[in-house]
């Protein structure tokens, strides 16, 4: 059965003041604190591409598991939409060559934001199930520092910078259990690229995630029988802090399941799922743990984890 082994991260070292960013538009530090959910947001330095942080994060991965070696590893899915240059060639190519994978190794991206974590994983178990794989690594990294644009309040005081390696083989800590996932381009004018810089309608984007995704996740649910009272935690992507808090609050009881964690870093885009599970998600007794990504497109993605019965 192939699974999630193991979770690495990085977090470049940048930081910016979201307390100054947020005074500088008339925002106060409760504002930020409630709101935003993240006093700091991280950010790559200047010399550092989207492939310098995919290679930081595997080789955190490497560290922390000794028995995963880079010539064992037979396939590299690098998640982003915020690749090296102008984007050609993909990311994991050069990614490729900078660790010094194997060139027999499979290499291609998958070109999805806040959702692609969960498509990545069940793209790249489909993916090693066709063609009899053992050990692949998928990364997310999407640096919206390269597209933000710091005169615009909506995005500049929200995206940070982060790198995530889950090490994806048989015999793992964590199953993938079932998944829906969902698409509407007739919001994708919600987050889009314009001449070069990022654009969001934050108020069109809470209402979708506040009203679409604990509907989603229970279809996730409803496969298995199960209920949000049978889920031992939820790691939604974090947004921001107020759509995080509005979801868990439509959830009721079960909404202190949801895990809530910036990290410092602000919203890191494909990376804040992996971030949560590799923190919270491994050094307990979860029996399962619910996942949903949602963001640009619209592009919505939900799914269990199941720890495997021994």
């Amino acid at each position: 059965m192939i699974g999630i082994r193991s979770i690495a991260s990085y977090i470049p070292e940048g930081r910016v003041d979201n307390i100054a960013q947020a005074e500088s538009f008339g925002r106060d530090a409760e504002f930020v604190q409630n709101k935003l959910g993240t006093t700091t947001l991280a950010i790559k330095a200047d010399d550092e591409e989207t492939s310098d942080l995919c290679v930081r994060a595997v080789h955190n991965l490497l560290a922390k598991n000794v028995d995963l070696k880079l010539e064992d590893v037979q396939a590299l899915v690098v998640v982003t939409q915020n690749g090296d240059a102008e984007g050609l060639p993909h990311t994991s190519a050069i990614v490729q060559h900078k660790l010094g994978l194997p060139t027999h190794a499979a290499c291609f991206d998958v070109s999805l934001g806040c959702s692609g974590y969960v498509y990545g994983l069940y793209v790249l178990k489909g993916f090693m199930q066709a063609a009899g794989l053992k050990n692949a690594i998928l990364v997310t990294a999407d640096p919206y520092s390269k597209i933000v644009d710091r005169a615009d309040r909506m995005t500049t005081l929200l995206f940070g910078d982060a790198a995530t390696a889950t090490w994806m083989t048989e015999d793992p800590v964590w199953e993938l259990g079932p998944a829906r996932f969902g698409g509407d381009g007739g919001g994708a004018e919600y987050l889009v690229v314009k001449d070069g810089h990022f654009h969001m309608n934050g108020r069109q984007v809470f209402n979708f995630a506040s009203l679409k995704i604990i509907p989603h996740m229970q279809e996730v649910l409803d496969e298995l029988h199960l209920s949000f009272d049978d889920v031992d935690s939820i790691c939604l992507h974090q947004g921001s802090g107020a759509i995080v808090d509005a979801i868990a609050k439509r959830l009721g009881d079960n909404g202190s399941k949801v895990i809530k964690d910036m990290f410092g870093a602000g919203n890191t885009v494909s990376s804040s799922i992996p971030m949560l599970l590799e923190h919270y998600a491994f050094n307990n007794d979860w029996r399962n743990t619910l996942l949903s990504g949602f963001g640009v497109g619209l592009s919505w993605g939900s799914a269990l984890l199941v720890r495997p019965t021994r």
